[in-house]
């Protein structure tokens, strides 16, 4: 992934070092297995302990002879090593290797991305709270539909993001999985203690039954979940960038002192994070794809799944981590216009509330069929006049003889508010 969208932490996850860094871990756990159950002498295994070390320069030099990156690994430890290198790899297949440590990867990235579902929940819950009780318009279709608050809206987004993590943290589960079990999973040249042990030792579960390679249904769940987070996140950004509209101008991501909007348009201040947001979760989705493709290898395995993943699982993890970063401080900073809120709202002439005028009407005794001919005639006028909503159904031949009070109260804000509370007692204790 390009600089530009990778912050520090989970860069580091996904560098040479930190590949090699994990071959090395599990190579050291197969050698301490080893001589737990008396194949290889302990001071060969303290020997390669004491001068085995990441090279990744000597690696990449290595590769452009062997083509093979494990083998390139391998030889440069036997480099630093010497004669006690020969139960180096001892028994093991490049997945193994491969395989159990980019578990180690996963379960790092993993523990990132689920940090950052933690930090954009609690910044949308924070304004959520704040705004329980600022009434906006609620819209379908992109229209004006009924009333609803903003903290109800973000209250949505609170549970959805409840749904990220859960999903992340079942796929983060399903990718913690390592293996050590030969060249089709047969344990032909290795004890299969040897697989429990370093397993348990690396804190991951073992693949039940492999091949030469774990299951990649695992990495498509991975790829699957960041992917959905993403695409909740661009619907939380598109729902802002529509509300950011200079017709509606309801909420605005923050504009920081010394920002540019426009080179040619000094009065500017467009959503670019939120477009940044939309646009990345389209590379996420794609991404997705990639994986549920890696599913599909011949027999025990190919390598057709190697170099795509290779892409897609590190830049998947680098960009949902700058996501939900960028999100929550968007969220953390956001301008909320309540006044504009309310000025929207009641720009409508009560077309808003023709649902309850609806109701109100077939209270007072009129049925439903004549009801709705009579609120949607002048909800009609109403939207090609100006005239409120309420005058004209008062004002209606069909209504006379009806209790005003009953249609007047139809159009109490309070009224329609009164249990969009309801959703916030759903909320974890």
């Amino acid at each position: 992934m390009i600089a530009r969208y990778t912050r520090p932490e989970m860069g580091a996850v996904w560098t040479d070092e930190r590949r090699l860094g994990a071959w090395l871990e599990v190579e050291l756990a197969a050698l301490d297995a080893h001589a737990a159950i008396g194949v290889v002498p302990a001071e060969d295994v303290a020997a390669i302990r004491a001068k085995a070390a990441v090279d990744v320069a000597r690696a990449k030099e290595i590769e452009e002879r062997t083509h093979h990156d494990v083998i390139a690994f391998t030889e440069t430890v036997a480099e630093q090593v010497g004669e006690p290198a020969r139960w180096f790899h001892y028994g093991l297949t490049s997945s193994d290797v491969v395989d159990t440590g980019l578990a180690l990867q996963l379960r790092d990235a993993g523990a990132i991305l689920l940090r950052g579902v933690e930090a954009a929940r609690a910044a949308v819950l924070a304004r959520a709270l704040e705004h329980r009780a600022t009434p906006c318009m609620g819209r379908t279709h992109g229209v004006h539909a009924e009333p609803t608050t903003f903290g109800l809206k973000l209250l949505g987004w609170v549970f959805e993001l409840d749904r990220a993590h859960a999903r992340l943290a079942r796929a983060v589960d399903g990718v913690c999985v390592g293996k050590l079990s030969g060249a089709v999973g047969a344990y032909g040249n290795i004890d299969p203690r040897v697989e429990e042990q370093v397993l348990g030792a690396l804190g991951l579960d073992v693949e039940p039954a492999s091949t030469q390679v774990v299951a990649r249904d695992r990495h498509a769940e991975f790829l699957a979940a960041i992917a959905i987070t993403g695409s909740s996140l661009d619907r939380f950004a598109t729902e802002l960038r529509h509300l950011q509209r200079s017709e509606v101008r309801e909420a605005e991501e923050p504009f920081g002192k010394g920002q540019k909007g426009s080179s040619a348009m000094p009065h500017k201040k467009n959503p670019i994070t939120c477009e940044r947001i939309s646009g990345l979760a389209r590379v996420l989705r794609g991404n997705a794809v990639v994986g549920l493709e890696d599913v599909p290898l011949w027999h025990e395995r190919d390598i057709s799944h190697s170099s795509a993943e290779r892409v897609v699982l590190a830049d998947s993890s680098i960009l949902l981590d700058y996501m939900l970063a960028k999100f929550t401080w968007v969220v953390e900073g956001m301008v909320v216009r309540a006044e504009r809120m309310r000025h929207n709202l009641d720009a409508s002439q009560g077309l808003p509330f023709s649902g309850r005028v609806l109701l109100a009407l077939v209270e007072a005794g009129l049925s439903r069929e004549d009801a709705y001919q009579v609120v949607q005639r002048n909800a009609l006028q109403a939207w090609e006049t100006g005239e409120h909503l309420r005058d004209l159904v008062l004002a209606d031949p069909d209504a006379q003889g009806l209790d005003a009070a009953v249609i007047e109260s139809a159009f109490s804000l309070d009224e329609v508010l009164a249990r969009a509370e309801i959703p916030f007692g759903r909320l974890p204790a």
